[in-house]
């Protein structure tokens, strides 16, 4: 049965039900101002946990050209490596707002909103299809807005939504749900290859966002099999070109899956879990998904990278296995209810089977999408028993949801109010007293950061991590001696720890031993070849040092990284200065004073380039804009007056010097400039 554009009607009974596009719209935008409601207090919430690596530090997002560079962020940007669509994102709102965290959470938002939107238009064109508009039909409208609102406002999407980088999910949930709407539009219209058209290109373009969609093909011919051509074989023959398609599709994640690099060593076998172990945790994780779906309480940004063991859990995986083998009989049985639990496991399969995701075992916005089908089952469920009286209850349910929502929002406030949420739920999690250590450390508050590393060394025995972060803490504290030991204790658990080289060789550089950082930073740098920090010391460290052809090198390859900042220009043309190469400086500093063009020092940096190119009169302009802002800088006279002097405008010259020594009596190259452009005055008027 297709739905017109103005009016769906439904036959039940003897009877018809006719909705008219207005209950549509008014149903749309009610679910819209429930998102935008529920979400309105996290547009302040600042970057946390992953967002860190995968914005912050993302080189790659800083700008929207060469796109080639943009659609390849590097591994090491959680969230985002062998994610293009997701970084692309990322890139359009640097562009537009920089690091402002507002309008990557108006992003984030709007998503939700669309995806919640092709939730409601799905489930009411699938309880519209003729195999369940007998039963669904006279009802379609305010069940589907039901399981859609109850979905969008459900409390345990708040990470995906909130986390900013955790729009993999919401985005790849956006297209997956996309590629489904746009089939079941293509099997209602006459014009049927404009939908599949739009379904392969959502397919498409969710392969590189987020590795749920690797499972639509499947979900999409069962969903075939289940609501429209009856049997898999009569789907297979009726759009066998389509599901091609569909399928062809998974080369682009294939090929995103082997360039990454099991994205940077974080999933995958042979990486120190084994697939028993974490297929055990994940018997835990997913009965605690279907615990929270129902009473989600209490939610946890980060469970850690534990493991179960088979005597933990393996009430947990008998429980599984009877809702596994549940779901294959339905397949046969009741093919609606086998769909949504197909769905449900279908979605998770990825994260939640036995490929091993080493940095989180656990993850709540894994949930995002599998959550509507445990809603769905659930929400028809019970109209199946109780009625109508489901909707009003589904409907204030969902009110209190997005209460909720809002509450848990403001965990995420600030990066402290959310690290101790976490540690007073997980206490014994060890990387969240890490991240509320540091966090503590951020703030200032350095002795109950040292508590909490103390905390974490205590739960996870020999973690570099928690070395690293003391070594940290101790030398904010000035304690160059224990901040020493806990960076060369880092290192002994893991000598590949390049940010503890870094660590190390800063407490070297702040006790005097600059020769003796080197190799650290050397190490460092090759263990983090683009991490801006470290090759930066690097470079100024052999500049300090006396290596200055060494230096030029790293300072080529941290321009290539940062050609736009404005500081590491103005080094790299004072290095080129003390060299004798003005013209080379001149370029850095031009180009410095372009991306700061209110920056004072830059400015008169380039008037002395100009001044020893006996470029006179620019060095003098540009001492003179100097001046302007700074009419007490002695050495900023000093310099307009030799300017001057090469002008062999004497009397100025002159003037600039003593003005010079009455701010600074003890000028001594002022007094000899001035003596110098005395003398020279009286020989030219001779």
């Amino acid at each position: 049965m297709s739905a017109t554009p103005a009016k769906t009607r439904a036959n039940k009974s003897n009877g018809t039900v006719v909705v008219s596009r207005w209950q549509i719209q008014i149903a749309a935008l009610l679910i819209v101002f429930g998102v935008v409601l529920a979400y309105a207090n996290s547009l302040s919430v600042p970057f946390v946990f992953d967002d860190q690596k995968g914005i912050v530090q993302n080189e790659t997002i800083r700008s929207l050209w060469p796109l080639s560079e943009v659609l390849s962020p590097p591994v090491h940007a959680t969230g985002a490596g062998g994610r293009p669509i997701v970084n692309l994102s990322l890139a359009l709102n640097y562009a537009i707002g920089g690091l402002e965290v507002r309008g990557y959470h108006v992003f984030n938002i709007s998503v939700h909103a669309l995806a919640a939107l092709l939730l409601f238009g799905l489930v009411r064109r699938t309880l519209l299809r003729p195999v369940l508009a007998g039963k669904y039909g006279e009802v379609a409208l305010p069940l589907s807005f039901a399981v859609s609102i109850l979905w969008a406002l459900h409390p345990l999407l708040t990470e995906s939504v909130t986390s900013v980088i955790q729009r993999t999910e919401s985005l790849g949930g956006l297209f997956y749900l996309l590629t489904l709407y746009a089939f079941v539009r293509s099997v209602e219209n006459g014009k049927a290859w404009r939908w599949q058209l739009v379904a392969i290109g959502a397919c498409l373009v969710g392969m590189a966002t987020k590795e749920i969609m690797a499972t639509v093909p499947v979900i999409a011919l069962l969903y075939d099999r289940t609501f429209v051509a009856g049997t898999f074989k009569a789907a297979w023959q009726d759009r066998k070109q389509f599901y091609c398609s569909l399928m062809a599709t998974w080369l682009l994640l294939a090929y995103l899956v082997v360039i990454n690099e099991s994205r940077g060593g974080m999933v995958g076998f042979g990486l120190g879990m084994s697939a028993w172990d974490y297929a055990l945790t994940q018997c835990r994780a997913i009965l605690l998904y279907l615990k929270l779906s129902f009473w989600p309480h209490p939610l946890v940004i980060d469970y850690g990278a534990g493991v179960s063991r088979i005597s933990e859990v393996w009430l947990q995986g008998i429980v599984l296995l009877f809702l596994v083998v549940g779901t294959f009989l339905a397949l046969a049985r009741k093919p609606v209810v086998g769909f949504l639990a197909f769905t449900f496991f279908a979605i998770l399969a990825p994260s939640s089977s036995f490929v091993p995701l080493t940095t989180q075992t656990i993850a709540e916005h894994r949930m995002y999408l599998p959550l509507a089908a445990v809603l769905g089952l659930v929400v028809l469920g019970l109209y199946a028993r109780l009625g109508k009286w489901v909707i009003p209850g589904v409907s204030a349910l969902a009110l209190v949801a997005g209460i909720v929502t809002a509450n848990r929002n403001r965990d995420y406030h600030s990066v402290i109010t959310l690290w101790e949420d976490t540690v007073e739920k997980a206490p014994d999690n060890s990387r969240a007293r890490i991240n509320l250590g540091s966090s503590y450390s951020d703030a200032g508050r350095l002795t109950e950061a040292l508590k909490e590393f103390d905390a974490a060394r205590r739960l996870k025995p020999n973690d570099a991590d928690a070395e690293y972060n003391v070594g940290n803490t101790l030398l904010k504290m000035e304690r160059f001696d224990e901040a020493s030991s806990h960076y060369q204790k880092a290192l002994e658990l893991n000598p590949k720890y390049g940010m503890a080289h870094y660590g190390l060789a800063y407490v070297l550089i702040r006790t005097g031993l600059v020769e003796q950082s080197l190799a650290h930073l050397q190490l460092a740098n090759q263990l983090m070849p683009k991490e801006p920090n470290t090759l930066r010391t690097l470079a100024s460290s052999l500049s300090f040092t006396g290596r200055t052809q060494e230096a030029f090198v790293r300072y080529e390859e941290l321009l290539l990284i940062l050609p736009d900042d404005p500081v590491l220009q103005c080094e790299v043309g004072s290095l080129l200065t003390k060299a004798g190469r003005n013209v080379e400086a001149l370029a850095h500093f031009e180009r410095a004073l372009g991306l700061n063009p209110h920056d004072t020092n830059t400015r008169y940096n380039l008037g002395l380039v100009h001044l020893q190119l006996a470029h006179f009169a620019t060095a003098a302009r540009e001492f003179s804009a100097v001046l302007h802002d700074q009419p007490n800088f002695a050495v900023g006279r000093n310099s307009m007056g030799e300017a001057l002097m090469g002008l062999e405008r004497w009397a100025e010259a002159i003037d600039q010097f003593h003005t010079a020594l009455r701010i600074n009596p003890n000028y001594t190259e002022a007094k000899v400039n001035l003596d110098k452009a005395e003398l020279l005055r009286d020989l030219r008027s001779r």
